[in-house]
């Protein structure tokens, strides 16, 4: 008599019950595994490290954990798209004004850096331009008063490094001359920068000036152009693109660091902005007077270069009590 399939067999060889070697109903009829194709099982297989084992290099081993992915590909715009334009014109001043850093704003070795005394230049030039256009608004009723003094402020910028190359060279030899004796060879054998500047200047006035006046003198549109008229053409659109924004970015920056007198010696530049502004003032007299009462008039002349002469004085101050920078120790 059957008990059920997981009872007692009822004899030997017989299905049903759980006896070894196939003597239980539904056992293995080969016993017990002595072991798989694949070896004895790890001694700890579950998902936590084994304890005293060193850490694997990668704690997140392929094909587990995150895996390192590319970042998405940047789309490209179309050389038609909307931007390309002004990418292309931000490409030529950056390019521009690159090159125009490295030739005429260097700095100086152990160079000084006073965030108060560029504050107080900023400070300066803000004030100094609203009071130039309140002056306008109050007391000079031309019509065309906007335009004079953009082109007065454009000439006076195109004119500062020509003025420079002009005084400088006395100015310089004013300052050596009242440097103490052991001092002054260093002070010349530094003049190397300031050289160099103003001849990559002069420099970039002869290389405009040779492919512009030829082009204007020889290229004709009407007539038939040979080759040179061509070299001559793309030369000339070259300056005009390139060349006009890099030349008025070397004016401002010459202008700014005096041709980078800076390396000579760091109270150059201060003493040479001061010749420069009261240069500047006595031409602006010789053109007249502004319109307005005596009062507005002095002070519309003389206001910019008195502001200027303080604050370079201050900043020599400042360089010979708080950086202990002299010039006759």
């Amino acid at each position: 008599m059957a008990t059920g399939g997981w009872g007692p067999g009822n004899g030997p060889g017989q299905p049903g019950g759980n006896g070894p070697g196939g003597q239980g109903g539904w056992g293995a009829p080969y016993g017990p595994p002595q072991g798989g194709p694949y070896g004895p099982p790890p001694p700890n297989p579950g998902p936590y490290p084994i304890p005293n084992q060193p850490p694997h290099p990668n704690p997140y081993p392929y094909p587990y954990g995150p895996q390192p992915t590319r970042p998405a590909a940047r789309r490209r715009r179309g050389c038609l798209s909307f931007g390309a334009p002004f990418g292309l014109i931000g490409a030529i001043l950056r390019s521009a004004h690159r090159v125009a850093t490295r030739l005429f704003a260097q700095e100086r070795d152990g160079r000084i850096v006073d965030r108060t005394v560029d504050r107080v230049q900023l400070a300066r030039t803000v004030l100094g331009a609203a009071a130039t256009i309140a002056l306008i608004l109050a007391y000079n009723v031309d019509p065309n008063r906007w335009e004079d003094a953009a082109y007065g402020g454009a000439a006076q910028l195109i004119l500062a490094p020509f003025v420079l190359i002009i005084a400088a060279p006395l100015v310089i030899i004013g300052f050596i001359y009242y440097a103490p004796p052991h001092l002054r060879p260093h002070l010349r054998s530094r003049l190397r920068a300031p050289l160099k500047a103003v001849g990559w200047y002069v420099l970039t006035l002869v290389v405009m000036g040779g492919i512009l006046v030829p082009t204007g003198l020889t290229v004709n549109a009407d007539d038939g152009k040979s080759w040179w008229e061509y070299v001559l053409a793309v030369a000339s659109l070259i300056v005009i693109v390139w060349g006009f924004p890099f030349f008025f970015m070397a004016s401002l920056y010459s202008a700014r660091s005096t041709f980078n007198s800076g390396q000579v010696h760091p109270m150059l530049p201060p003493v040479l902005t001061l010749t420069l502004v009261w240069v500047f003032a006595v031409l602006n007299m010789t053109e007249g007077m502004p319109g307005g009462p005596p009062i507005v008039q002095i002070g519309s002349t003389l206001g910019g270069p008195l502001s200027v002469t303080a604050v370079s004085l201050w900043e020599l101050r400042r360089m010979r009590t708080r950086f202990g920078v002299t010039l006759r120790a």
